[in-house]
């Protein structure tokens, strides 16, 4: 599927499925079931598998678009497919062709959701510091024991990216290994359900991984791989997808403010509020911040798919200027909307608590921008 098909199909799916069901994802604090499957149904699952296993193949720019397009009628949606695409971006990096067959082919068919379950409840922002172990049961199988935090998705996904220590006896202790677990794999214990301010449809919940036992051939890669896939995948997919999540948020707001002012009149004089010098300059100024961070977001993606220098900068910057740029243009679209904007469950009221988690969620603002820094003075971005 061309990247014009996938992305017409995404605006027709946002427009008559996820802006149907957003209220209800944000006030229910659910899952978007209906939202995701039906992105599934529609052939997006495999937008980021090879086209040997029945994918699109395609990579961080197109990841870019649809997040975009999907976090602008429902940002939990966004963020859910947007870790599936990751998880997937994963798999297929190093897959085994047991791999390929066991995972790539069904999720380019739509019948199976993957995430990333990276994350530790002991780590924080270190994510790619984990503490889960992989312990060598035999040469086919493997024993995992330890917690991970946040996974997005929660218990709806059919698999899971885990991060964990390589415990070969012969690896370098600070290499770190990557493997896929199974839904139905005995041993895991999943936390509490979300309870969100925002971003309420994630289902990002803690699991307890407990001496699960899992076959040798879902090691991805070579022990001590973890690192190689968090520079050459698991980064630029993960911030990419959160990107233009919030985006589509930022954009979403902007959307608000622009039909508000379109649409109101002063009851006393007849003319419009499109019609006021200040809030025209102000909305000609929102949407230059904006395009100017949408142009930022694509230049990082189509660098990262070129495998060009730049990418690495860019990527880092991109998702940090996105956190800036949704938090301030949900603010600002508010104040240009007035007293009306204030109203409980509102639309501003789900933009403005699903735009603040940008800055929380991991890698946080303040993280990236000090990664920018150091890449940008040649010294090592993990240096903590």
């Amino acid at each position: 599927m061309q990247l014009d098909e996938i992305l017409k199909k995404t605006r027709q799916l946002a427009t008559e499925v996820l802006s149907v069901e957003a209220a209800l994802v944000d006030k229910e604090a659910v899952w978007p079931e209906k939202s995701i499957r039906s992105l599934l149904d529609a052939g997006m699952g495999g937008m980021m598998a090879p086209k040997e296993t029945g994918g699109h193949g395609h990579g961080l720019f197109a990841l870019a678009r649809v997040a975009e397009t999907l976090g602008e009628a429902c940002a939990s949606t966004g963020l859910c497919f947007g870790m599936h695409c990751v998880g997937t971006a994963v798999i297929a990096a190093k897959a085994t062709d047991w791999q390929k067959e066991k995972y790539l082919v069904p999720i380019s068919q739509g019948a199976h959701l993957t995430t990333l379950a990276v994350s530790e409840p002991g780590t924080g922002s270190h994510f790619y510091y984990p503490q889960t172990q992989l312990l060598p049961l035999s040469d086919n199988e493997f024993c995992i024991k330890g917690k991970k935090s946040f996974i997005t998705n929660g218990e709806h996904a059919d698999s899971y990216v885990i991060s964990t220590v390589a415990v070969d006896p012969d690896a370098d202790p600070n290499l770190f290994s990557c493997i896929v677990v199974d839904k139905k794999t005995d041993g895991l214990v999943w936390g509490p359900k979300w309870q969100g301010m925002g971003m309420r449809g994630n289902s990002s919940r803690g699991l307890d991984i407990q001496s699960a036992r899992v076959p040798a051939s879902q090691l991805l890669g070579e022990q001590g791989d973890q690192l190689w896939y968090i520079f050459n995948v698991v980064a630029p997919f993960f911030l990419t997808a959160m990107a233009g999540t919030y985006l589509g948020i930022a954009q979403a707001a902007f959307n608000e403010a622009r039909d508000h002012l379109q649409r109101r009149n002063y009851a006393h004089s007849g003319a419009g509020l499109s019609q006021v010098h200040v809030l025209q300059h102000k909305l000609g100024s929102l949407w230059a911040k904006i395009e100017r961070t949408r142009r930022l977001i694509y230049f990082a993606a189509q660098e990262g798919d070129a495998d060009n220098f730049k990418a690495l900068p860019a990527l880092l910057s991109a998702k940090a200027e996105v956190a800036n740029c949704a938090v301030e243009a949900v603010n600002e679209a508010m104040t240009l909307s007035g007293g009306i904007a204030y109203r409980e469950n509102s639309r501003f009221d789900v933009l403005l608590r699903d735009a603040r988690a940008a800055h929380i969620m991991s890698p946080t603002t303040d993280l990236l921008y000090t990664w920018l820094g150091r890449a940008l003075l040649d010294q090592p971005i993990l240096s903590d």
